[in-house]
C-alpha cells in the first residue's frame, strides 16, 4: 500500500476488533460508534439494515465495497466523521434548500404556554424576550 505507514498508524492508534455473540450486538456497537462508512457483508444485509440508525453512508453486500459509493455509484463523498453521523446526514439536496420556520398561535394558546415561555426566557437573563410575553399576557 502506498500509504502503508499511514495505515498502520492509524490502526495502532485507532484500530479495534469487535467480537459479539450476534448481529444484533454488532449493530449496537455501529449505531454507538456512528461510522462514516459501514459496510454490512452478511447474508441478508436489506433485512439488517432497518436497525442501522447512525452511519453516513451504509454499503449493502459483498459486492458493495465504499470506494464504489465514494467514487462511482454513490451520491456524494461528503459524509458525517467522528461519530456525527449521530445527530448529521451525508451533504445532500436539503444543504442547499433555504428554509424557514413558520409559527403562529392563537390567543387561547398563547395563555397556555405564556408564563412557561417568559420564565424560559428570565432564566437565560433575556428580559426582553421575557417582557415580549409579559406585555401580551391577560
Amino acid at each position: 500500500m502506498s500509504r502503508k505507514t499511514i495505515i498502520e498508524k492509524s490502526l495502532t492508534k485507532y484500530g479495534a476488533i469487535i467480537i459479539t455473540e450476534s448481529i444484533d450486538d454488532a449493530l449496537d456497537i455501529a449505531n454507538l460508534f456512528a461510522p462514516e462508512h459501514l459496510e454490512l457483508m452478511v447474508k441478508n444485509p436489506k433485512k439488517v439494515l432497518d436497525k442501522v440508525r447512525n452511519a453516513g453512508s451504509v454499503f449493502l453486500g459483498s459486492f458493495t465495497p465504499e470506494a464504489l459509493g465514494d467514487y462511482l455509484a454513490g451520491t456524494n463523498h461528503i459524509l458525517p466523521t467522528a461519530g456525527t453521523a449521530r445527530f448529521s446526514s451525508p451533504l445532500g439536496v436539503y444543504d442547499f434548500y433555504k428554509r424557514m420556520s413558520v409559527l403562529s398561535f392563537s390567543q387561547e394558546a398563547f395563555e397556555k404556554l405564556n408564563r412557561q415561555t417568559a420564565h424560559f426566557a428570565q432564566m437565560e437573563g433575556l428580559d426582553a424576550h421575557a417582557n415580549s410575553v409579559l406585555v401580551r399576557s391577560k
